[in-house]
């Protein structure tokens, strides 16, 4: 099992398969993901197209040793790293309401020992919307809306699914799990596949979560009828005046089979499972207020011993987040 797998972590480090292979021009794609996202939710000068409704929290990352013994990184090294972080809400609206049936997300920027750089951009669903960018880029298309009837067209949507069956994976999560009560009582997912190196070379590919210890709750029928437009940073604020928020970082190493570039699937059945270390988040302050507005959480930059896969949309991700960048930077 080892050998294998670690066969195939390093096989998928140095190339894609080719059912996986790129589109022939990924930058221009890159390009249409983000016209496609100003497309659906408008223009908001300054702000991100993608997770645009957010705020900053601050905290630290302790690691456990059982992480040590899977990967050298320095993230891993059992010392306290300060960690900057950013509760946010998907789409590009930054005044979309708290109860939209969208993932959360939680990006993290962890200050490590030397400069070293590693970074986490997590979902609420353990599934993202696509298994590649194009597909992804076909079903943001299939909602924008119809001229004639200002809605999105059934029968495009349809021909989506059609030729991306998988697309209907997030969406059909989403519908058959209410939003979250809080932003702490969520558990937030790598969705994509990483690969971690230990000290003598090992390789172990994987996915990971972050489980709340406050545990996971999500707003019931009644409340996701009456929800208030805004409501979930006030909510944590209440919460963390009573003391860091918590959450155990949980790494699942894979089985054989399981999809390692294929963010759409989720691994089914019984995997390995070991706890790698315990996030603590609290209420910014001053100037750790605006800590994360200028970070971009690309969850492909990543210290040594942690590497991505040849997931083909982690790859895409990184290109369109630097689009996004550059356009906040300078204020378009």
């Amino acid at each position: 099992m080892r050998l294998s797998l670690l066969a195939t972590a390093l096989a998928a480090s140095l190339a894609l398969p080719a059912a996986a292979a790129p589109p022939a021009n990924p930058a221009q794609t890159a390009q249409d993901l983000i016209a496609t996202f100003e497309a659906l939710s408008g223009v908001h000068k300054g702000q991100r197209r993608g997770h645009a409704k957010g705020f900053c929290a601050v905290g630290e990352f302790t690691a456990t040793p059982a992480a040590r013994a899977l990967s050298s990184s320095p993230l891993f090294d059992g010392g306290t790293h300060a960690v900057r972080g950013r509760f946010s809400i998907g789409g590009g609206n930054p005044a979309a309401p708290d109860a939209g049936r969208n993932a959360r997300g939680l990006g993290l920027d962890f200050q490590l020992p030397g400069g070293a750089a590693h970074r986490m951009a997590l979902l609420s669903a353990p599934v993202f919307g696509a298994a590649t960018p194009e597909g992804f880029l076909a079903a943001l298309r299939a909602n924008l809306p119809d001229p004639a009837t200002g809605k999105p067209d059934p029968a495009k949507q349809a021909e989506v699914r059609a030729r991306f069956p998988e697309t209907a994976n997030q969406p059909a999560w989403l519908a058959a799990n209410n939003p979250p009560w809080s932003y702490a009582t969520t558990p937030y997912f790598s969705v994509h596949t990483f690969v971690f190196t230990n000290a003598v070379g090992q390789a172990q590919p994987l996915r990971f979560r972050l489980e709340p210890r406050d545990g996971v709750k999500r707003l019931d029928e009644a409340e996701l009828a009456n929800a208030p437009k805004d409501f979930l940073q006030a909510r944590l604020a209440e919460r963390l005046a009573k003391g860091p928020v918590q959450w155990d970082l949980v790494l699942t190493l894979a089985n054989e089979g399981d999809a390692l570039d294929d963010p759409s699937r989720e691994w089914t059945g019984p995997h390995r499972e070991v706890t790698a270390g315990t996030l603590s988040l609290r209420a910014p302050q001053g100037d750790e207020a605006r800590a994360c507005d200028a970070i971009n959480f690309d969850p492909n930059v990543l210290s040594a011993g942690v590497a991505p896969s040849a997931d083909p949309v982690l790859k895409m991700r990184s290109l369109a987040y630097a689009l996004s960048f550059g356009k906040r930077l300078s204020g378009q």
